[in-house]
Parts: C-alpha cells; structure tokens; sequence
C-alpha cells in the first residue's frame, strides 16, 4: 500500500539513498517489530503513516500475535474518525476504500456506520453502499437521511459513467432488432441498404444492385422489448444490487424498454414503480437470509405477456433453497417458450464469485451458461439477449 507522497520508486542503482528507501519500505510493510530486520526508524509523516496502518493491520493479522505491533481503533466513533482523516490524508482514494472494508470486516466496525458523523467521515463506493443496506433494519431515524446522501452520491457516480454507453448500446441493439428486410418503399433505410449492398455494385453502370433491402421497420419499433431483472438480495450479492439497482433504472429510463425490477430471498418484491429513483430501490431490498429462486422465477414468469418480446435476467449466485427442480423447468418453460434467459453469477468488479457449480452446470445444459459479468460488459450481454445472438461470455467464465 502506498501512500500519496514521498519517492514514487526506491532507486535501484545500489546507491545509499536507494539502500535506505527499501528500508524505509520494508520497515512500514513489517511493522517495526523486533524481528522485522530492518533496524530503521520512522518519524514524522512516514511515523503518522506507520501509526495508521498499525491501527488496522496490527494483531489481528494472525502472524504478528505475540509482537509489539498492535490493532485498534478503539470503540469510540472519535477515534475512529481520525483514523478516517488521517488514510485520506496518507493514501490514494481506491486504497482508503480497501481500508475502510478491512476496517469494518476486521475490527467490527458496523455498527459504528449506524452513526451519522461517521457516514460523513468515510470514502463512500459500492461497497460501504452494500454494508450499509445491511444494517438498513438496524439504522437509527436520525441516520437515515445521512445514509441515504452516501448511497447517493456513490448511485449518481455509477449512473455517470454508465448510463451514457448503455443507452447507446442498448439503442443500436433495439434498432438492428425492429429492421426488417422486406419493406415497404417508404420504410426503406436507404443508408444501411447501400452499405449493405456495396459487395454488388456494378462499377460499368455505376450503381449498387440491392439483393437486400433493410427497413426501418417502424411497426416493429412501436411493439417495447420487455426486461426483466430478478436479482438475489442475500447478504453475498451486495455489490450486484447497487450495480443491477443502477442499471434497472437506467433501462427503465429508455421508452422502447418496459422494464421491471424484482429483487428476492425466501420472499420476492416488486420494486419497479421505484425504478425511477435507484435509491428507493436499494433501500427497499432486504440484504441477507435466504434464497428461493424457483419462488422469484415463478413471479417473474406470471409477469410474462409477451414471450417472443422478453428478456429474463437472473443475477444469483445460484445456491437454491427453494426446489432445486422445479426452478429449471421453469428455467426450460421460459426458454421453450421464446424468453431470452441470461443466468449472471455477479455484476460486479470482484472477480470470481463463489457461486453453485452443479446448478450452474445444470443451467449450462439447458442452454443458458451462467457466468460473472462486470458492469462494463453488461450492455454488451443486453444488447446480445435483445438481438437473439450468441452472449459475450468472458474466458475466465
């Protein structure tokens, strides 16, 4: 971890400077304990810095029991405050973030997020967001209006850097799905024929012969796509209902999509008369406790009209409570009926999800490969399931 100032590499010339650069690293990385061999003291900003990370990573690191090195922040929300302000001060904001979360994993610090001067004090992302739906049952009234300011700046954040690319995704997928390639004179997309066509132009009559007319098929585009996101709130999915939150509204903002948003455990909730405020969403989620996905699909399949029109987007980690069997013929009786049925393990940026092989296998058998997706590929996966074309599955999947 590397704190915002000082030498941005030790030299590697084998001078005296660098020898006692890599000391000065090595020193904040080990700790300063007896046996870190580096017989090198801090003081001033590297002493504050060593300070803040002693207070975190300390004894509670198994391998350091028994040492002078030491952890905590105390239990009063004063102190740990000034070891908010004092990472700010030290470290760069993706770091202060990863702190945060090993603070609140580490030294039980939940509870203290139920306070609203705290909530001022931290380095707000999709995490803090996730931990503090958690305590939302928990939470004081006196904090909820804080609360409710953090998660939405981090949804408005979110909403910046993507709405904008999924729009234009989404859009182009809608477009290429209405056209038609029998239209009538008046509804020929003469730009896209042309392109189309350009392998047969005829350079002796210096025209393009146009085998294949495309349409704007204006019929078609009056008819909505539907999207539905069933969405796992148990306590593991966090991170993929701030994102999924974020982009239901995002769809639901789009007039040629009729979106609908549930979210489930061992109950299922319609939230999409919330879908215009992504904040509601999220505080009317219940992270934690069970998992019935046959009983989410059951609903989500008797909000089907139009089959042939829909998307089905499953975001669970797949580990069922509810009947194992049951959920894949439903899974089956969608597919079969013309859904287009997307299984994502996550949408997050965490990497691998833990998540259910043998119902993951079992998915993939029936055509539906389940796979974690970031929310970067996620308009891409949209696009794909509108378009009824193969999905962008990344390799590690």
């Amino acid at each position: 971890m590397e704190a915002t100032e000082g030498p941005a590499a030790a030299p590697s010339d084998g001078t005296a400077a660098g020898a006692e650069e890599r000391l000065r690293r090595w020193r904040l990385v080990l700790g300063g304990d007896a046996a870190d061999g580096t017989g090198h003291g801090l003081t001033g900003r590297d002493a504050a810095i060593d300070g803040a990370l002693t207070a975190l990573y300390g004894k509670t690191d198994r391998a350091r029991q028994g040492r002078d090195r030491s952890a905590g922040l105390g239990a009063s929300a004063p102190s740990v405050a000034r070891w908010l302000g004092d990472i700010r001060t030290y470290f760069p904001s993706p770091v202060v973030q990863v702190m945060q979360r090993d603070a609140i994993d580490r030294l039980g610090l939940s509870t203290l997020l139920l306070e609203p001067e705290m909530l001022e004090a931290v380095e707000a992302d999709v995490h803090l967001v996730g931990t503090l739906l958690s305590l939302n049952k928990a939470m004081p009234e006196t904090t909820k209006e804080t609360a409710r300011a953090v998660v939405r700046k981090v949804v408005e954040d979110l909403e910046r850097r993507l709405a904008t690319s999924t729009r234009a995704t989404l859009t182009g997928a809608l477009d290429r799905s209405a056209r038609v390639t029998r239209p009538r004179h008046h509804d020929i997309d003469w730009n896209r024929t042309i392109a189309a066509n350009l392998k047969h132009y005829l350079p002796e009559h210096r025209t393009v012969v146009p085998e294949r007319l495309i349409g704007y098929g204006r019929a078609s585009r009056s008819v909505k796509k539907e999207v539905v996101l069933c969405i796992d709130q148990s306590g593991s999915m966090a991170a993929s209902v701030v994102y999924a939150s974020v982009f239901g509204a995002v769809l639901a903002s789009m007039r040629s999509l009729a979106t609908r948003l549930v979210v489930f455990d061992t109950a299922v909730v319609d939230l999409t008369d919330q879908l215009d405020d992504p904040v509601d969403v999220l505080f009317g989620t219940r992270l934690g406790g069970g998992t019935d996905i046959n009983r989410a699909l059951a609903y989500c399949q008797s909000q089907i009209t139009r089959p042939t029109e829909t998307v089905v987007v499953l975001i669970s980690d797949l580990y069922e409570g509810g009947i194992r069997d049951e959920m894949l013929k439903r899974v089956a009786a969608m597919k079969a009926s013309g859904v287009q049925f997307v299984a994502l393990l996550a949408l997050s940026d965490e990497g691998a999800p833990a998540y259910d092989r043998e119902h993951a296998a079992a998915l993939a058998a029936l055509g539906t490969p389940a796979f974690a997706c970031t929310p970067d590929l996620f308009p891409e996966v949209m696009a794909a399931a509108i378009e009824k074309r193969p999905l962008p599955i990344p390799e590690t999947a």
